[in-house]
């Protein structure tokens, strides 16, 4: 069945019908939503019901539009005293961290794709983007999880998880669009990547800074009464600072994160209501989100990259991660090695490499399925085992705010 504008309400109302049971089923079992979401959009897709979606074009716009808005709702949900406390190690976890992975990852593919004789050996930059595509902590996963139960972490660690899935995706994209690059062009300039990503972090954390104080100046100017109007604005609000902010070549995904905060905690515009309308709209836009790539995705496609994936994704989850947490924390003392050991664990895979990954297929690239495919499986992996053992974990590192653990 392919979708059309004749079929794709009805289509997409039965789809969220049935995440939203699947959502129920997930939660008594223990299972994440997101990873449920998937499920039902691979069940329904090409190898399932027969649902044909493989634009990687309108794949990538909802992923964006739908990014904005979780990025925007968490931005909101986070208040600056919490956040205070852990800016520094947040900032180098979300920057320092991300290269780090993604170096660590890049040396792992680079030699098992040699290796294994299933599968074409990718180049150094093959292996780079690869790694760069998978190396940020996705903030729709974290959010959703994080906040499911409302588990309290000592040691400033939901703060910590947060801030970092919340504003590391910016190192991620240029990171990513930087080695598409080198592969188009043969470029290597390092010089070229430093420049890129200072523009690239500092007009995204400018501009949202300074739209967001321009929102708020203009809201109170025209007192806008009617709540609704004023749910309206903000919604557009973000679409605009995440788009403009890409014009003058700054990181949206950064922006509209800062600008969330700045809005979030201003006190004279504090809303209770348009914070409950940005939790309701970033759930609707996780599920949409993960909907859609599940239906992206065809799951007979990943059967062939199973022993890669499984290499890739515990080399990330067992090696990178730890190695690059370790490494990126070392400046700082108040972390106890246990604190140290959830960071590394809790570094979730979800719909941000997905998305990320439409963009080698939309540049053409030579092994750009073969990269999508092994994303959308570590991905999975990674929701399945990390995502149903954050609060396991954190008792049996005793890292939970009532101490107890197994």
């Amino acid at each position: 069945m392919v979708l059309t504008a004749e079929n794709i309400l009805f289509i997409g109302s039965v789809l969220l019908f049935i995440s939203i049971l699947a959502g129920r089923a997930a939660n008594l079992f223990g299972v994440p939503v997101l990873l449920l979401f998937l499920a039902v959009g691979m069940v329904f897709g090409t190898d399932g019901f027969g649902i044909q979606f493989s634009n990687p074009h309108i794949a990538q716009f909802i992923g964006n539009a739908a990014l904005s808005i979780i990025l925007f709702s968490g931005g909101m949900d986070t208040k600056f005293s919490e956040i205070r406390p852990v800016l520094a190690p947040g900032i180098v976890l979300s920057t320092l961290g991300v290269l780090l992975t993604t170096l660590f990852t890049a040396v792992i593919i680079y030699y098992f794709t040699a290796w294994l004789p299933a599968f074409p050996g990718l180049s150094i930059a093959e292996s780079l983007l690869l790694a760069s595509i998978m190396s940020s902590t996705d903030s729709a996963s974290v959010f959703s999880i994080l906040r499911s139960k409302g588990t309290k972490l000592k040691q400033n660690l939901k703060p910590l998880l947060e801030l970092e899935s919340g504003s590391n995706d910016p190192m991620a994209y240029m990171l990513t669009i930087l080695f598409i690059e080198m592969i188009l062009t043969g470029e290597t300039g390092i010089g070229h990547f430093i420049f890129k990503f200072i523009v690239q972090f500092a007009v995204g954390a400018i501009s949202g800074y300074i739209l967001a104080k321009l929102l708020i100046l203009i809201t109170k100017r025209i007192n806008v009464e009617n709540s609704s109007a004023y749910h309206i604005m903000l919604l557009a609000s973000v679409f605009f600072i995440q788009s403009g902010t890409g014009f003058i070549y700054g990181n949206g995904f950064l922006a509209v994160y800062i600008a969330g905060l700045v809005i979030g905690n201003n006190k004279q515009n504090k809303n209770a209501s348009a914070s409950a309308f940005f939790d309701s709209f970033a759930w609707l836009s996780q599920l949409v989100l993960f909907l859609t790539l599940g239906l992206f995705v065809n799951p007979g496609d990943l059967i062939a990259i199973v022993s890669i994936g499984l290499i890739i994704a515990f080399g990330m989850t067992l090696i990178s991660r730890p190695f690059s947490v370790f490494i990126a924390l070392l400046p700082f003392k108040n972390f106890t090695i246990n604190a140290r050991h959830y960071i590394s664990w809790v570094g979730l895979k979800g719909a941000v490499p997905i998305v990320f990954a439409t963009y080698p297929l939309i540049a053409g690239l030579k092994n750009a399925q073969l990269m999508f495919d092994i994303v959308f499986f570590v991905t999975l992996l990674s929701l399945l085992i990390q995502g149903t053992t954050v609060f396991f974990s954190a008792k049996r590192l005793s890292l939970t705010s009532d101490g107890d653990a197994d």
